[in-house]
């Protein structure tokens, strides 16, 4: 069968922390243009954990089929043929004896069918005509009446143990359960993949910003560098100050080799990331930005939101629920077995050879030789320690998963109240950040001004294009933090997904 391509989700549009830009196709040998929307899109269909993660759904999901059929319908059949010859010596009254001699022949069928129910209850069902013929002198003459059969109907319910459901159907409980669980932990691969894309995104976007502010750092200090030339050629600064601005232009380039270097660096991990097998474009130009929006929500919200939404939660819940419902069977495991059972009987009488299955049939259907039984059976292992240790384990798992429950919800909790105050910190930290990086523009600006008065020095000027630099990466930091900490904070409270518009099947 032919798998269809594995994108479980389908990206509509970024709002929260992405700004898009219009797709344009790229001419031939081009950078390939890539938005967070897409990176995302082309991560889930490229990525093999995502593939090892929908196989294994799919293996646990076909628990569900295995649990089932213990309640399938149960067909037997069996066809025996058997032919004996058989002797026996008689005194002949002359002093001899005399042998007679004899042929039996038979044919039998049996077909049965049994099933057992989710409450507790087995059905069993059986019918089984017989044909048999005999002849030669050992039995004086052949048999005239070669057809008979019998139908037998047996129901079983049990009368403890939960009257057998809690044992009967626990199992197929947690094979869903566990299904169900597969399921959340199908998408919790996705959300992890998707936030892992996110980081990865915005690490490319600022190594290629950062490049940007290097390059625009190196044009300022070139600039200072020629009109330090200027100056010392027309006798206005002394020759000293021009190695101190070579000085600067060199740092300079050195920090570009290094942006670039980092640059290189992330576009392959991020490309290692979105293009694990398929064909790798030859370079790649991120088209989106962080841009700091309200969070609408306060921190006792996001509480509430995080342990109602995180799957981890579900999948914890999940587990308890299976652990008791395997605790309850394993309780009622404990207790004696007394199970109840009406038997229904259809004969049929023995038929001459003209009248033939047909009227053993016609006897059965019309129940002309019906019989009945009721009864109950008792059964106790005396001393049960099986029983008892497997309740005994049983409970310390459900007591378990209880505990695990309580600290993943303390751990969410604290995970959610972390990302929301790394949110509001990082937040802030653009705003400062962006103010510092206009004071120190506009402090670089005067400084200019001063030093082509007369008014200030060289070591100043380059001082103030250093503290220029400095701000501009703190700003873009600042920018690529807040970014991280909103998809860390959607991954808290449990809507990654929903906040990208995607939807898992």
């Amino acid at each position: 069968m032919t798998r269809l391509p594995i994108l479980p989700a389908l990206l509509v549009a970024f709002s929260l922390v992405a700004q898009e830009a219009p797709k344009v196709q790229p001419p031939a040998g081009a950078p390939t243009k890539l938005t967070l929307q897409g990176a995302i899109e082309t991560s889930l269909k490229n990525n093999l954990q995502v593939q090892i993660s929908q196989e294994t759904r799919d293996f646990t999901r076909a628990g569900v089929l295995n649990a089932e059929g213990d309640f399938d319908w149960n067909l037997s059949a069996g066809l025996t043929v058997t032919k004996s010859q058989d002797g026996a010596r008689f005194p002949d009254g002359g002093g001899g004896f005399t042998t007679e001699e004899g042929t039996t022949s038979s044919r039998s069928l049996t077909l049965g069918s049994t099933k057992a129910f989710d409450w507790g209850g087995n059905l069993s069902l059986n019918y089984a005509p017989k044909y048999s013929y005999s002849s030669g002198s050992l039995y004086g003459s052949s048999t005239t009446m070669p057809y008979k059969g019998n139908f037998s109907a047996t129901y079983t319910q049990s009368l403890l143990r939960g009257l057998g459901r809690d044992v009967a159907g626990s199992r197929l409980i947690v094979a869903r359960k566990s299904a169900e669980a597969a399921d959340l932990t199908f998408q919790l691969a996705i959300i992890n993949l998707v936030a892992s894309t996110e980081s990865l995104y915005w690490d490319v976007v600022f190594a290629q910003r950062n490049l940007e502010n290097k390059k625009q750092a190196l044009e300022l200090a070139q600039k200072q560098l020629k009109e330090n030339q200027i100056r010392v050629q027309v006798g206005t600064l002394a020759p000293i100050e021009v190695t101190s601005s070579e000085a600067s232009v060199a740092q300079r380039e050195q920090d570009i080799i290094s942006a670039e270097a980092q640059l290189l660096n992330a576009k392959d991990a991020l490309i290692r990331a979105l293009y694990p097998t398929s064909e790798r474009p030859a370079g790649l130009e991120l088209t989106d930005g962080p841009t700091v929006k309200p969070l609408g929500m306060d921190e006792a919200t996001a509480e509430k939101q995080a342990l109602a939404s995180r799957l981890e939660m579900k999948a914890a819940r999940l587990d308890l629920e299976s652990r008791q419902v395997l605790e309850t069977a394993a309780r009622n495991g404990i207790l004696p077995r007394l199970d109840a059972f009406a038997t229904y009987n259809a004969n049929a009488a023995s038929q001459v050879p003209s009248e033939g299955l047909a009227a053993v049939n016609k006897d059965i259907t019309k129940g002309t030789y019906p019989g009945y039984s009721v009864g109950l059976s008792f059964a106790m292992p005396i001393q049960n320690r099986a029983a008892r240790g497997a309740q005994a384990q049983a409970r310390a798992n459900r007591r378990s998963s209880e505990l695990s429950l309580r600290d993943q919800e303390l751990g969410i909790t604290l995970e959610a109240r972390q990302a929301f105050r790394n949110v509001e910190a990082s937040a802030k930290g653009v705003a400062a950040a962006e103010k510092t990086r206009v004071f120190r523009e506009k402090d670089l600006e005067a400084e200019q001004k001063k030093f082509e008065n007369g008014m200030s020095t060289n070591f100043l000027v380059l001082s103030k294009q250093n503290d220029l630099d400095t701000a501009k990466s703190n700003e873009l930091q600042s920018q690529i933090t807040y970014a991280k900490a909103i998809t860390a904070l959607e991954k808290a409270l449990g809507h990654l997904l929903e906040a990208r518009k995607l939807e898992v099947k």
